[in-house]
């Protein structure tokens, strides 16, 4: 989604004489703003020759951004355009924020390597002490944390070998419009595949209720149906190696979990020895109202899986786990981008200044807000049926 200003506005009427000075004046800028629009355009065709047919974004929004910062990029095409997209929720302030291009500089300035595969550096150090400092109380004082591959999905494919590895069981549990990456395990645990090693479960919702009820009964039957699967030994379903869930669910509809189910399904999990996998990718940092998602019900989850607006608008994915589940041998998970120093500098700015500067609790009042104007679309036009969602995270 995006708002665009034309760089090149038309001229007021005059007399010919004075319209055809204008046009003189103009003739340099009309002849840039056609150049650019000539450059902008020959990029766009050949990214249709030469890329896949995979293209999402590009397919809806034909911009070849040149320039950006803070809310605004600048196309090719010499237009202005409010990004509404935020790097798919990788840019927790903006497009190169200062405190993010300073960390950057600093690390290139120093001359310190760029890549290190998983050695100990002073880079590294601050950004882990950063995390650690903004989890969940309870987790963080005894935590442990992996750097996977740079993307979300690959830190979801760690945790569910983590899991596996600590239980030495092989099914997982996820639920219906779950999302949680492209690679194969990701896949089959998101809500549009299937797979005989993923059980999945109702996720509780008010618009489109599973059980046709909504509200905090329709929780209570998804809990109850987590339970009996579980619990029937004729259910079909082995005792898994874990349970992963969105506090939020982004691409299902950002639908966020009722506080009251989350904790059930954190007390079921914790009852029958199942690790609880938290997938703050797209919530975190944040973006909900508070700096996790599942900060808002107090739960504190065996597994994090985090991404996207950690790396501070680079590549950068890491799982953080019990202590008690650190049962790999070395080698046993490895992946030779985990030690991108810049997306730790980034990262490491990015966290600080969202904590430091309430950005959290400002997300919390800006979405009351959103939420208070959006809600009347509701009763005012019939294709709107729902505004849902957490501090600035809404769906309408």
């Amino acid at each position: 989604m995006a708002v665009t200003e034309s760089a090149v506005a038309p001229v007021g009427s005059g007399s010919e004489g004075a319209r055809a000075g204008h046009e003189d004046e103009r003739a340099p800028a009309r002849r840039e703003y056609e150049g650019a629009r000539s450059a902008h355009e020959g990029i766009l065709r050949r990214q249709a020759a030469r890329e896949s047919a995979a293209r999402t974004y590009a397919r809806a929004l034909p911009i070849v951004p040149v320039r950006a910062r803070g809310l605004t990029i600048e196309g090719a095409d010499g237009r202005r355009y409010l990004d509404c997209l935020s790097g798919a929720g990788t840019l927790a302030l903006g497009h190169n924020h200062p405190v993010v291009l300073e960390a950057i500089r600093k690390v290139l300035d120093s001359g310190a390597p760029l890549h290190v595969l998983d050695l100990a550096t002073p880079v590294k150090d601050a950004f882990t002490t950063e995390l650690f400092r903004t989890l969940p109380p309870g987790l963080a004082d005894r935590a442990r944390v992996q750097f996977c591959g740079p993307a979300g999905t690959d830190a979801v494919e760690a945790a569910f070998k983590l899991v596996r590895a600590a239980t030495g069981r092989t099914g997982m549990l996820a639920f219906t419009g779950a999302y949680h990456g492209m690679t194969a395990g990701a896949l089959e645990a998101s809500g549009g595949a299937g797979d005989v090693r993923v059980a999945r479960l109702p996720y509780p919702q008010d618009y489109r209720c599973p059980f046709g009820i909504g509200g905090e009964r329709g929780a209570e039957l998804a809990a109850r149906w987590t339970e009996s699967v579980l619990d029937d030994a004729k259910s079909g379903v082995p005792s898994p190696a874990g349970m992963i869930l969105e506090p939020v669910q982004g691409e299902g509809g950002v639908i966020p979990a009722p506080d009251g189910w989350l904790r059930r399904m954190r007390e079921i999990t914790a009852a029958r020895s199942i690790p609880l996998i938290a997938d703050e990718v797209q919530t975190g940092v944040g973006r909900t109202g508070r700096f996790w998602a599942v900060d808002h019900s107090g739960v504190v989850p065996d597994v994090m899986v985090l991404s996207k607006a950690i790396g501070g608008s680079l590549p950068l994915a890491v799982v953080v786990y019990r202590d008690d589940l650190d049962v790999w041998q070395p080698g046993a998970h490895a992946g030779t981008f985990r030690g991108n120093q810049l997306a730790m500098a980034a990262g490491t700015a990015t966290l600080a200044y969202v904590r430091q500067n309430g950005l959290a609790e400002r997300a919390a009042t800006l979405g009351a807000r959103m939420h208070a104007h959006l809600r009347p679309l509701t009763e005012e036009f019939a294709c709107v049926g729902d505004v849902r969602g957490r501090g600035l995270m809404i769906g309408i």
